[in-house]
């Protein structure tokens, strides 16, 4: 079978979590490096794969398809290896719900709210917005309460096993705990942290580190 190629840079969460995806299946794959921050935005041919700009873009054996969730799917349903999505259609359902709170809430909050306005601001020639952060802060509670509630008592973000919804979470919660403000909020809550202890310590995760955590170690 031909080796899928990932379009997207390492620094991306959604690239990380396709990448987190294809390692969990044991999948070889290439990553084309795209920086759609680089002066000048994407090559201009990028835009025949991703007509809006944005990544990861993939392709398999002539197969093109872009957005994230979209190429999860495809590469646990394509290919061999430990099912990333329950069977039954509630389990599968609580995967889906789950997605949706990272995409809607968690990420922007955790991510650009928090970890990118007290550790980049600085280093972009900003002065750290505080009553950006503050505001988040609550809405990032929320968030962590509203995971933890649908873990209940189950090992996984979406149940016993280890699905999509861990892989998408993981990348956002590995930007969110590089500030204090994330190391805090996640300490508070108990299943969430010791979900995060679990998956951190995957090699998958140690695979696909972002390249401002390696160079903080």
């Amino acid at each position: 079978m031909p080796e899928p190629i990932l379009f997207g840079a390492a620094y991306s969460v959604y690239v990380r979590a396709a990448r987190l995806a294809l390692a969990e299946k044991g999948v070889a794959y290439r990553l084309v490096e795209i920086d759609i921050f680089a002066a000048g935005g994407p090559p201009a041919d990028y835009a025949e794969r991703q007509p809006f700009g944005r990544i990861p873009a993939f392709e398999h054996d002539g197969f093109r398809l872009y957005e994230s969730g979209a190429i999860t799917r495809y590469v646990d349903e394509a290919f061999p290896g430990p099912p990333l999505q329950p069977k039954e259609p509630r389990g599968r359902a609580r995967v889906n719900q789950i997605l949706s709170i990272l995409d809607s809430y968690a990420y922007r909050t955790l991510v650009w709210d928090i970890y990118v306005e007290r550790m980049r601001a600085a280093e972009n020639g900003r002065v750290t917005d505080e009553a950006r952060i503050a505001a988040a802060l609550p809405r990032a509670e929320t968030c962590l309460g509203a995971l933890e509630a649908l873990m209940a008592d189950t090992r996984w973000l979406a149940g016993p096993a280890l699905t999509l919804a861990d892989l998408h979470a993981a990348p956002i919660f590995a930007y969110g705990m590089m500030a204090p403000e994330g190391m805090a909020l996640v300490a508070r809550h108990g299943a969430i942290h010791d979900w995060w202890e679990r998956m951190a310590g995957r090699p998958s995760m140690a695979a696909t580190r972002f390249p401002l955590e390696q160079s903080a170690q």
